[in-house]
């Protein structure tokens, strides 16, 4: 992600619908990458539903975000993202107070 404001994708879906997401955080976990996005188009961001996704075949020209089919899989990722928010939001909440 970059540090200048977020970025934003779009992806297709399996019925070859594009929707726009803006692109949260990357972490990779066992050895899989895993990408957090929310749907673009919202007004309020306290009612996003995260999508997460995994990317398949990395480095080479077939990568490809796909759906975590398992549940147990879907829940540790999620949990692990939602960590990492958290840890930011505490961070920001830090700088914003040594601002003071």
């Amino acid at each position: 992600m970059s540090d200048f404001g977020s970025d934003y994708v779009v992806l297709t879906d399996e019925e070859g619908v594009d929707t726009e997401f803006e692109h949260l955080d990357t972490l990779e976990h066992n050895g899989t990458t895993y990408m957090a996005f929310i749907p673009a188009d919202l007004e309020d961001e306290e009612d996003a539903e995260v999508v997460i996704l995994k990317l398949l075949n990395e480095g080479t020209d077939d990568e490809v975000l796909a759906t975590i089919e398992d549940d147990l899989e879907l829940e540790e990722v999620f949990g692990l993202f939602m960590e990492r928010l958290e840890e930011d939001e505490v961070y920001e909440d830090d700088e914003d107070e040594d601002e003071e």
